[in-house]
């Protein structure tokens, strides 16, 4: 059964809890409210779909830690099972909600290693690529699980092409893609603040050539208008000014950019032979996006 049937069962595993518990004979001992005490039987003493229900019942509790081990249970007790399989896939996804994202990045893995033909090794893949995902904090952090995210979001998209969860991480691919150019303009605008504008140009470029296809991109080429200047290289500064005439002439940025310009006699024009030229001349023929 897929994650999809499981993640099906959660809804309405309450309406079960309810239903079970007022049962007895047989039907005592499942895992429904009152009626199972851990305590007094063992968990070995239930079979892995009684402990599976358990599992779902703590997840409609809101205690996903708890929905987690009684997962993780079945997978030791009952290994190599198909309720295994199961519960391993919700493991991983209780210890995700429980935003404990070491474990539940451990068991997607696990899933993976285990099935990767099943159909949840899609799910489970991207389960692992949220843990990364979700720990993106602001702008001004280190940026290493942003680019761990972005293997693990690349990695569902192209061994599961045809997933709705490669639809989606082809979006949060973007958005944190974009979150490591915001990074490198916040520390451009750093040292351009401060004057130290050659290492400003090294953070600004780094957008404009890698990341050009983010939102940042026009804001870098003003930056480097700003930066250019002020080191009194005007044919950078001009050449700058001219690719974002011609991408981004609908921006604040060029107007930004045109004003500086212009108001020191320059034009926003290619010029020189340097790497903005080579850039300008590559939007020309539309090979630079």
């Amino acid at each position: 059964m897929g994650f999809r049937r499981s993640a099906a069962r959660l809804s309405g595993a309450m309406l079960v809890a309810a239903a079970l518990a007022a049962c007895n004979g047989d039907n005592a001992g499942r895992f429904t409210g009152s009626v199972f005490n851990p305590e007094e039987i063992p968990l070995e003493s239930y079979t892995p779909e009684q402990i599976f229900e358990r599992g779902e019942f703590e997840l409609n509790r809101r205690r996903p830690d708890q929905g987690a081990f009684y997962f993780s249970e079945i997978e030791r007790l009952y290994p190599y099972s198909e309720w295994a399989k199961r519960a391993l896939i919700m493991q991983a996804f209780a210890y995700h909600r429980d935003q404990d994202y070491p474990n539940s990045r451990s068991a997607a893995q696990r899933f993976i290693d285990f099935y990767p033909d099943d159909d949840d090794a899609a799910y489970a893949a991207y389960l692992l690529a949220l843990s990364y995902y979700d720990q993106i904090d602001d702008v001004g952090r280190d940026q290493g699980l942003t680019f761990q995210a972005l293997q693990a979001l690349r990695a569902v998209i192209e061994r599961y092409p045809d997933s709705d969860y490669a639809r989606t991480s082809v979006l949060k691919f973007d958005l944190a893609f974009d979150h490591l150019a915001a990074k490198e303009m916040e520390i451009g605008r750093y040292y351009l603040k401060r004057g130290h504008y050659t290492a400003a140009i090294n953070r600004f470029r780094v957008v404009v050539e890698d990341f050009q296809t983010t939102s940042h991109t026009a804001e870098a080429l003003h930056r480097l208008v700003e930066s250019y200047l002020s080191l009194g290289l005007t044919d950078e500064a001009q050449t700058a000014g001219a690719i974002l005439g011609f991408n981004y002439q609908s921006t604040e940025w060029y107007d930004d950019s045109y004003k500086l310009l212009t108001g020191r006699g320059l034009e926003l024009k290619s010029f020189g032979d340097n790497w903005l030229s080579a850039i300008y001349r590559q939007t020309i023929r539309g090979q630079w996006i």
